[in-house]
């Protein structure tokens, strides 16, 4: 069965490193690394390229507002050269702090300009020259001055809300769903595959303990994070089955930080959302997700302790010795 490893933000760019080669040995179909405001997906993806042999390589996700399209075609071409053709470029529109407080671009326009940016780096890619008119974006006499490895390298769409849903199933080569009560997810999955398929993504944060217990907190501590910081998740979550856990764990976060507010995670919503437990518990929780209808689940790395200790007994876990 198919199964990817997202190797996250709280990791190091030694560690990313370090875990890739371990992943290389293994038969993960695919390797992800994110971008919130740490490491530079392009730089880290052309690393880890180096560092594997087949395994595919996916950004998770570039923040289309970070980048020009052009510059975003760039990357891809370029890492995808590197990679010898196996980039999966996964694009996403961030959220509004991250947008406008860290980069300071306005946050608008984002199905639109998700769109116009998949048109112009798929134009890139035939290397024609392109001359192109959208409603945000102006191009003229744009050619890429190096070969692509590739034509097609498949793009993959973070989508949350209904339209970029939509959107990512009328454009997208796949979809990287994260933070999606199950069972939301699986009639999702039924109805938007129903109209047309294509490859399902579904990131997990995942905690592997050989103590449940500090699996379980840990899983918890990064669900609180999303849920405190992450104002479409919040929205989306409450508007899916988890209103009061939401407004508890914003409110506990405003008045005091990170410090107890994932107390206030609920078994019930940890268990819809994460893989939270031990080895055994955790494979158990992995076939709930492939039971929702995603295609490839990205297991979430969140070291507990010891990061070595902790990832080797999640590839233990979840892809044997």
């Amino acid at each position: 069965m198919r199964i990817a490893c997202s190797l996250g933000s709280l990791l190091s760019v030694n560690q990313v490193l370090e875990c890739s080669k371990i992943l290389s040995k293994t038969n993960v179909e695919s390797i992800w690394i994110p971008e919130t405001w740490g490491m530079e997906n392009f730089s880290m993806m052309g690393a880890v390229a180096n560092n594997t042999t087949t395994q595919k390589i996916g950004s998770s996700i570039i923040n289309i507002y970070s980048r020009s399209p052009s510059t975003i075609a760039m990357g891809a071409v370029t890492t995808d050269i590197l990679s010898n053709g196996r980039l999966i470029l996964g694009l996403g529109t961030s959220s509004v702090p991250i947008v406008e407080d860290f980069h300071g671009v306005k946050f608008d326009n984002p199905v639109q300009r998700m769109k116009e940016y998949v048109e112009i780096i798929r134009l890139s890619l035939t290397k024609k020259q392109i001359n192109y008119t959208g409603k945000i974006f102006n191009l003229k006499n744009f050619t890429l001055l190096i070969e692509p490895k590739r034509q097609i390298i498949p793009i993959y769409l973070a989508a949350i809300n209904q339209k970029m849903v939509e959107l990512a199933w009328e454009i997208g080569d796949g979809v990287i769903f994260y933070l999606r009560p199950l069972e939301e997810m699986k009639k999702t999955i039924s109805k938007m595959q129903s109209k047309n398929k294509i490859d399902v993504a579904c990131q997990i944060i995942t905690c592997v303990s050989n103590d449940s217990d500090d699996a379980i907190q840990r899983a918890k501590k990064t669900l609180a994070f999303y849920v405190s910081v992450g104002k479409i998740y919040r929205e989306f979550l409450a508007k899916n089955g988890f209103e009061n856990e939401t407004k508890n764990i914003f409110e506990e976060f405003k008045k005091s930080g990170f410090k107890s507010n994932h107390e206030l995670v609920t078994d019930v919503m940890l268990n819809s959302l994460c893989i939270a437990g031990s080895p055994d518990e955790a494979k158990l929780q992995l076939d709930k997700f492939r039971n929702s209808g995603i295609d490839l689940p990205i297991i979430q790395f969140n070291p507990i302790g010891d990061v070595a200790e902790s990832f080797s007994l999640l590839k233990k876990t979840f892809l044997g010795k």
